[in-house]
């Protein structure tokens, strides 16, 4: 196990009262956390979004990207079903960093797309590792969800983790003129399951 729980609080959001729990990994000090909605039951798939880090997309409102959208439509839906969990991956920048995703933007503004500008910078594709998600889930006493993704890469690596996936639940959200690019470039690049 990579991580220990901290602490855990309620949470009041547009979509009603979550549970949050902090996590720390025990190497880094880095911490995490996962959002629960209504009752856990141990033998049914949980409806569970692993959400990555993205302060321009979920705080600053940024249109360069999908994640700020993704995060409001999987809490909206985790509230709807009943039940459910967020885990909020503090891995930012598909794990390059903030000042290294602000790097990989200034690149794309001179034409480089998402994946050539990480390999510009040094990085794969994708830098993230989700098998501390896998931890969080095993801490939670989660054995069996359905994941809200169009990644088959984040799909195989908790898989491997030995996460029970029992359906994918696409997320998918409108394009416009700022991401449209960028989401197909995940689509072609990235094998992100997203409609032409």
């Amino acid at each position: 196990m990579q991580l220990i729980k901290t602490e855990k609080a309620l949470l009041p959001t547009p979509w009603g009262n979550f549970s949050i729990f902090g996590f720390e990994e025990k190497k880094s000090g880095k911490n995490h956390i996962a959002l629960v909605y209504g009752d856990i039951k141990k033998d049914v798939p949980i409806l569970s979004r692993v959400h990555s880090e993205c302060l321009t997309g979920d705080a600053l409102f940024s249109l360069r990207c999908d994640c700020g959208n993704q995060l409001e439509m999987a809490l909206e839906r985790i509230s709807q079903e009943g039940s459910g969990v967020l885990i909020y991956h503090r891995q930012e920048g598909r794990n390059i960093g903030l000042l290294n995703k602000i790097k990989a933007y200034a690149l794309q503004d001179k034409g480089l797309d998402t994946v050539e500008a990480n390999h510009k910078l040094g990085f794969s594709a994708d830098e993230r590792d989700f098998s501390l998600c896998a931890d969080i889930f095993n801490i939670l006493n989660i054995k069996k969800i359905r994941l809200l993704t169009n990644n088959p890469f984040k799909v195989e690596m908790l898989s491997n983790a030995g996460i029970n996936i029992v359906e994918i639940v696409p997320i998918i959200t409108k394009k416009n003129v700022q991401n449209s690019y960028y989401l197909n470039t995940k689509a072609k690049k990235m094998g992100h399951l997203l409609p032409e």
